[in-house]
């Protein structure tokens, strides 16, 4: 059984609390790790520990999985070791061979180049620069590295004798659809595609070997930095959406009020971003752009995230008629525009926080 996760949206979707229930709950035998490199950073907590990770991958708190990070993910050997130390993985993650190496040149242009740090919203981590370098074939690999001796194996083999025994996989990805390379708001994108395509080529397992692709959305949506965010919520805007003005009401009775409404709305929801520390921006749940991430993924599962955050009522609900009747009519909406019925709610940080609806196909009604 093979499962892949990607993001829906910009990124930030929330993919590390469905991805650490599911390593979890499901107990996979391994875990691998996709996507672009340590650009995107992924919020997981582990006995009440918060964890920010950009390398390793997000299963960990699955004790017994082995943790494996694929070819297509840039890595950054300092970050890598100090997160495998931090998580206690020693002995149980590895990287693909072939894994492309980002250098502190790499950093360097991500920092200075003017169009990527200041116009595209870079995260200076050095991975759009590290990428061109493994177009051009210069950039070295992660079987060519010190550091990373006994860190190195063959992620496509093991992924294959898992498959063949009948083994539970757990794939995750990064980012979000709509910062794909190909698909998403270019040039207000990340270095390389993102879809669960990709995702899945990134490790090396082929398309015919996938079960289940679920795509994760924010029961709203944010977006780090520059681009296109069509259904930003704005001072002009706001008096029109009944539940963000009351969201709004309760931030500035909270003491929190930035004057700028997004930036107030962003504090308020704790939106920011987990490597660039910004004040993610918020909108509305963007149907047109949920309902294209869903076509080009292939999805066929759906998980909704931070439902809580809009109706703080169901904070650590786990039973879909426990909701409100508010959040229920809010959830079927999306459901039923997007057609496809969620399969896991989540409903607060915690890995318990969380409504699954999985065991045949999920809620009925």
């Amino acid at each position: 059984m093979v499962t892949v996760i990607v993001g829906g949206q910009f990124g930030d979707e929330g993919k590390g609390k469905i991805i650490s229930y599911i390593a979890t709950k499901d107990k996979p035998k391994i875990i691998a790790r996709a996507g672009i490199g340590p650009n995107a950073g992924h919020t997981v907590y582990k006995n009440g520990k918060r964890y920010a990770l950009r390398m390793i991958p997000c299963g960990f708190v699955n004790d017994r999985a082995r943790l494996l990070i694929g070819a297509g993910v840039l890595v950054d050997p300092k970050v890598l070791l100090k997160e495998i130390k931090e998580t206690k993985t020693k002995g149980r993650c590895f990287v693909d061979k072939r894994c492309a190496i980002i250098e502190q040149k790499h950093r360097d242009l991500d920092s200075s180049n003017k169009h990527l740090s200041e116009i595209i919203g870079s995260t200076k981590t050095g991975c759009g620069p590290a990428n061109a370098d493994r177009v051009y074939r210069t950039v070295k690999l992660a079987q060519d590295v010190p550091e990373l001796k006994g860190y190195v194996t063959d992620v496509p083999l093991e992924l294959d004798e898992a498959i063949n025994k009948g083994e539970k996989v757990l794939i995750e990805g990064t980012q979000g659809f709509a910062l794909s390379l190909y698909y998403g708001t270019y040039p207000f994108v990340t270095s390389k595609d993102t879809s669960a395509s990709t995702i899945a080529a990134d490790v090396g397992v082929g398309p015919t070997k996938i079960d289940d692709v679920m795509v994760t959305f924010k029961a709203y949506i944010t977006r780090v930095g520059g681009g296109p965010l069509r259904t930003e919520i704005n001072a002009g805007n706001i008096k029109k959406h009944v539940l963000w003005s009351n969201l709004l009401k309760k931030a500035k009775k909270d003491g929190i009020d930035k004057r700028d409404v997004n930036t107030t709305l962003a504090e308020y929801l704790d939106e920011k971003g987990t490597v660039t520390g910004r004040y993610r921006r918020v909108g509305n749940f963007d149907f047109e752009l949920a309902k294209y991430s869903i076509m080009v993924n292939g999805a066929t599962q759906l998980a909704v995230t931070c439902l809580d955050k809009l109706f703080p009522e169901c904070f650590g609900v786990r039973g879909f008629e426990e909701l409100s009747n508010n959040a229920k009519s809010y959830l079927k909406n999306i459901e039923k525009k997007l057609g496809l019925k969620a399969s896991l709610i989540s409903t607060g940080p915690d890995i318990n926080h969380m409504i699954d609806l999985r065991q045949n196909g999920g809620r009925k009604s």
